[in-house]
């Protein structure tokens, strides 16, 4: 089964099990990971679901739409690898794909 890894804001770095079709953010949800707040629930009107993608799985993601990029832009925190995780569906491609959760702010 193919699984990514989460690092928290205490960096505790946890494997989730990964569900092809659901976005990485409904699985990080799911996994109990209460960090990611995800307000808005996936309908990209916040930014609250922010992760920080590891560099090397930069490429593997699909290419950022404006929207995203726009909310992106009210963080405080945004890097270049920065994504909304609502935005990323999760396929057996993205095994391995190491993101971090933003800080708040």
């Amino acid at each position: 089964m193919a699984s990514f890894f989460v690092t928290t804001r205490e960096r505790e770095v946890i494997e989730v099990e990964g569900i092809d079709g659901l976005s990485v953010m409904e699985l990080i949800r799911d996994a109990g990971i209460d960090e990611l707040l995800a307000q808005c629930g996936g309908c990209l009107s916040c930014a609250t679901c922010h992760v920080q993608v590891d560099p090397a799985d930069s490429d593997r993601l699909p290419p950022m739409k404006p929207d995203e990029d726009y909310l992106l832009d009210s963080s405080d925190h945004r890097v270049a690898t920065s994504r909304l995780s609502c935005q990323l569906p999760f396929s057996s491609e993205l095994d391995g794909l190491r993101v971090t959760i933003a800080p708040e702010g």
